[in-house]
């Protein structure tokens, strides 16, 4: 019985092994979701910006071909959580997603978060965050199964202000702050000018206030599924190591 047990885990490894190989011959499919400045879909369905262009470029140098998939954020994790030869770009490394997800190296870091916010908020400019989530009555928009980076996420959990949550794009989360049914959205400071642009409500709707506190903004990665082989992943980050991210 022990000798079957044996063989029962050599072929076991064996499977897993031939597995592993099997998927690392397959074409990934990347999957991203268009957030200009950071993700923007060219003519051919391809991402270019401020990630997707760095994930391009990773998975060509590595040699590794890639299908192009625009996919919303929330089925972009069901996608990573199923397995299979998935990747997605852009997103926070936590300690939840590495759970069921495999990160690259970073491809870009983010400038400091900002609030963006409707003129009638009362928050200023320069204030720290711990003082505007205490604020009496303050509201604030979250975007749905969304890490905001450490920092901001356990401000949130300590002072548990009162939040929306949306499943819309930046576009339309922009939308309820300008009509002031919430007070503010967390941006990165890359995508604030567009946002405002691309709103239709125009500049004068809204003020971006900068807290002192702020740390400097996070990494973003390849997220892989779990079923995407380590070798892959060193080839990706060999490609993505010759792009040195401060």
């Amino acid at each position: 019985m022990k000798h079957a047990n044996i063989r029962l885990q050599v072929m076991a490894g064996a499977a897993m092994v031939a597995s592993a190989a099997a998927l690392a011959d397959d074409k990934i499919t990347l999957s991203f979701n268009e957030r200009p400045p950071y993700l923007i879909a060219d003519a051919s369905g391809a991402a270019t910006g401020l990630t997707g262009t760095p994930a391009a470029e990773a998975f060509k140098k590595a040699g590794i071909d890639i299908a192009w998939s625009k996919v919303p954020p929330n089925h972009q994790l069901d996608v990573i959580k199923a397995g299979g030869p998935n990747c997605a770009i852009g997103w926070y490394k936590t300690a939840e997603r590495e759970q069921f997800a495999k990160f690259t190296k970073p491809l870009y870091r983010d400038k400091p978060t900002i609030l963006l916010a409707n003129l009638n908020f009362n928050g200023k400019d320069g204030e720290k965050l711990g003082d505007i989530l205490a604020s009496k009555g303050v509201r604030v928009l979250i975007k749905e199964h969304f890490s905001y980076g450490p920092f901001i996420d356990s401000a949130l959990e300590k002072y548990k202000p009162a939040t929306t949550i949306s499943n819309g794009t930046s576009t339309q989360m922009l939308q309820l702050v300008g009509a002031n049914s919430v007070d503010f959205m967390f941006v990165s400071e890359e995508e604030a000018q567009y946002l405002v642009e691309q709103s239709g409500l125009g500049a004068q709707k809204f003020k971006l206030l900068h807290m002192s506190d702020m740390p400097k903004g996070d990494y973003r990665y390849i997220m892989c599924s779990k079923q995407v082989p380590d070798d892959v992943i060193a080839k990706l980050n060999k490609a993505i190591a010759e792009k040195r991210i401060k």
